[in-house]
């Protein structure tokens, strides 16, 4: 569960870079919001794969 909650904390630093990064390098920025979007993915994957595609309790 660690992990998932590590990609997840990555993705929102990513993205948080992304915003930040607006203001100087767009190419950059660009690049941390794939980032971001990428680890964000993962630990959805993750969390999905986890729990057992199982809905609600």
């Amino acid at each position: 569960m660690r992990h998932i909650y590590m990609r997840g904390i990555l993705a929102l630093l990513w993205l948080a870079a992304a915003v930040s990064g607006i203001t100087g390098s767009l190419e950059m920025a660009g690049l941390y919001l794939l980032m971001g979007i990428a680890f964000g993915y993962s630990a959805c994957a993750a969390w999905n794969r986890e729990q057992g595609g199982k809905k609600g309790n």
